[in-house]
């Protein structure tokens, strides 16, 4: 009877000691992930805090389509009271309109929510690429970097001759003049190209306005770079489009300095979103095949703002 109740009473005192150590180790683990994480968030020679001020890097890859995951990048970080600033790492050579001056109000809102943005000109950061570039506080670029392209362009083929060679009727029923406008089984009106160059002067005056607003330069003065030309990093500089030459670590210097943070801060990098595609691209090479087009629709090509 003695051993018995002996036994019993040993019992909750196990049972404490088996919890005690599973918190022990629940605790090591997370403070070991923590650690890990402070590493893996801070640049090299940079400190290792979580928490504190930071600079957060947005990478802006590719032609710009679909821009919504790159937005809701950019709201996380205004949210976010660590964030002090933002490096928007550009290496693109435009894409359509809409989404292009999407990205760029996103980049305003960052600024207005007292946020610096500094922009970051890769190999490419041409048309639609430099249209957001200008929306940021400070604009770095390397020498040979390719940037302007202040332009718009649409594209549709004529293939009124191939259909009447292979015996092809395309036929058309619509409601209203131009409804049809950019029909690729016949000619263009000189109407239905008074109509489209109307509407591309338009979107141009309105990149023409975003330069000269963002980098604070007369209108006439841009209009003298904004003909569609490319031009170098360095001869950007001399034009005024951007600020200073560089790369990502003079950008991310110049966010800490607008924010008031020492030089070499800790850095946030950018989130990476894995596909099958990417996973293609890179094994098979395939990169010059996927980004010729964005997969848009021939019937519907919208304006692009590309190189």
């Amino acid at each position: 009877m003695t051993t018995t109740t002996t036994t019993t009473r040993n019992r909750p005192v196990r049972r404490r000691t088996i919890v005690l150590a599973a918190l022990a180790i629940y605790l090591g683990v997370a403070i070991l992930f923590v650690v890990a994480l402070s590493v893996s968030l801070a640049p090299s020679g940079g400190g290792g805090a979580v928490f504190g001020a930071r600079v957060a890097i947005v990478e802006l890859e590719g032609t710009i389509v679909d821009v919504d995951d790159l937005v809701r990048e950019l709201k996380s970080h205004r949210d976010n009271p660590l964030v002090k600033a933002v490096v928007l790492r550009i290496n693109s050579p435009g894409g359509v309109v809409g989404p292009t001056q999407e990205l760029h109000a996103a980049v305003l809102r960052l600024r207005e929510a007292r946020k610096p943005v500094v922009a970051s000109l890769g190999a490419v950061a041409a048309s639609g690429g430099y249209y957001v570039a200008v929306a940021a506080d400070k604009i770095y670029a390397n020498p040979g970097t390719l940037t302007g392209s202040i332009g718009v362009i649409f594209q549709l083929p004529n293939l009124d001759g191939l259909m009447k060679k292979v015996g092809v009727e395309y036929v058309t029923v619509k409601a209203g003049q131009y409804k049809d406008i950019g029909n690729i089984s016949r000619t263009m009106t000189p109407e239905e190209r008074r109509v489209l160059q109307a509407l591309l002067d338009d979107v141009h005056a309105q990149f023409i306005s975003a330069v000269a607003t963002g980098r604070k330069l007369d209108r006439a003065q841009v209009l003298g770079f904004a003909d569609g030309r490319i031009v170098s990093g360095a001869q950007a500089k001399d034009l005024h489009m951007v600020d200073a030459l560089g790369g990502l670590e003079e950008a991310v210097d110049g966010a800490a300095t607008l924010a008031g943070l020492p030089k070499s801060p800790t850095v946030v990098g950018p989130r990476k979103k894995l596909s099958i595609m990417d996973l293609l691209r890179n094994q098979l090479d395939l990169r010059g095949w996927t980004s010729v087009a964005p997969g848009l629709s021939l019937l519907r090509t919208p304006l692009y703002l590309m190189d």
